[in-house]
């Protein structure tokens, strides 16, 4: 499902600009590239661990999740809301006071950030073999019943092995990532393009601080089975990115997260594949109208904080909903005696 809807936001956002940001789009494609080896690392390991955590111990985690990423995301859309009621406040002054009839400032600030008006096919194309990477080593390991390219016993040495190969995959795709991004800006460097490169190049803590929440995305996105944009969007606006460019980068990542974390449960043996290409379908019709919606109540508003109040009520609602139908599982499974423990991966 997660899926349908990421593929509706990518599509929309790569063939879409913004005026705001100079005709930019907006997708920034240096966070996704830093950022997505860990996060489909985090997946593997959060799909494992849904199949170890017994039911209502992911219930109750989802719950503190969802309850600390509608605090984190409302709070930022207060913060964005006051900043753009300050910006128009102070457009109205200025025009009043000193306008000529020849031009006007725009409603909002224009921020800068590191996107390229050219579609970039290199760092594309470098995240598709990173992709391609792990979804080689999936196929390598196979299912939970050792069924793959090669034959192993299933959960064995071997099963393993090949499953913590992973680790070394994203560290080195990182550190790669991390190195041609230092040696660019010293050959290259650019004025215009400091505030994210500020994030990525001030210093080891920042220049971890996109790897490590998307490790943590991708864990909590696959014990979930939810996109790890409902984790990165409070964290990349905590930061300072703008809400247009969060969400169009967070549904970039998440397409590349959701396709690995959908691939691992169709080879861990996923039922009712059929219900789930339904849902994915009506996702990506949903996905669409909801970018038609929102864009268009931007432009009419000039209030970029509606994105960050969406986020924040789905939020909400996905953790009154899922929190009291989980518990009402988790009742049901003790009520019948069902085995309420810890389980085996495979």
């Amino acid at each position: 499902m997660v899926t349908g809807g990421s593929i509706a936001n990518v599509m929309y956002n790569m063939l879409t600009t913004s005026s705001k940001f100079g005709g930019k789009i907006l997708t920034d494609y240096d966070i996704a590239l830093l950022s997505e080896p860990c996060m489909l690392l985090g997946v593997s390991i959060g799909v494992i661990t849904n199949r170890v955590f017994p039911e209502w111990l992911v219930t109750i985690l989802f719950a503190v999740f969802l309850a600390w990423s509608t605090f984190k995301t409302c709070r930022s859309g207060l913060l964005h809301w006051k900043s753009e009621s300050e910006s128009v406040n102070r457009y109205v002054t200025l025009k009043d006071e000193s306008y000529d009839g020849t031009s006007e400032e725009p409603l909002l600030k224009k921020e800068e950030i590191n996107n390229q008006l050219k579609f970039p096919r290199m760092k594309l194309g470098v995240l598709v073999m990173i992709w391609f990477s792990f979804f080689v080593l999936y196929l390598l390991r196979g299912n939970r019943y050792g069924q793959g390219i090669i034959t192993m016993e299933p959960c064995g040495v071997g099963y393993w092995i090949i499953s913590s190969l992973q680790i070394p995959v994203a560290i080195v795709s990182t550190a790669w990532i991390l190195c041609r991004k230092e040696c660019c800006q010293n050959k290259v460097p650019n004025h215009q393009e400091k505030d994210i490169e500020d994030l990525t190049s001030s210093g080891p803590s920042n220049k971890l601080i996109f790897p490590f929440m998307a490790l943590l995305a991708g864990i909590l996105g696959g014990l979930f089975g939810i996109g790890g944009g409902m984790l990165i969007s409070p964290l990349l606006l905590h930061v300072g990115i703008p809400p247009e460019v969060t969400a169009a980068t967070c549904s970039f990542m998440v397409f590349f997260s959701s396709t690995m974390s959908a691939f691992q449960y169709l080879l861990l043996g996923m039922k009712h594949t059929d219900s789930a290409l339904i849902f994915a379908i009506i996702c990506f019709v949903g996905s669409l109208l909801g970018l038609l919606v929102v864009q268009r109540a931007i432009q009419k508003f000039g209030r970029a904080s509606l994105i960050v109040f969406s986020v924040g009520i789905v939020m909400a609602l996905s953790a009154v909903l899922m929190t009291s139908f989980g518990a009402l599982d988790v009742w049901s499974d003790y009520t019948s005696g069902k085995y309420m423990g810890f389980k085996l991966p495979c």
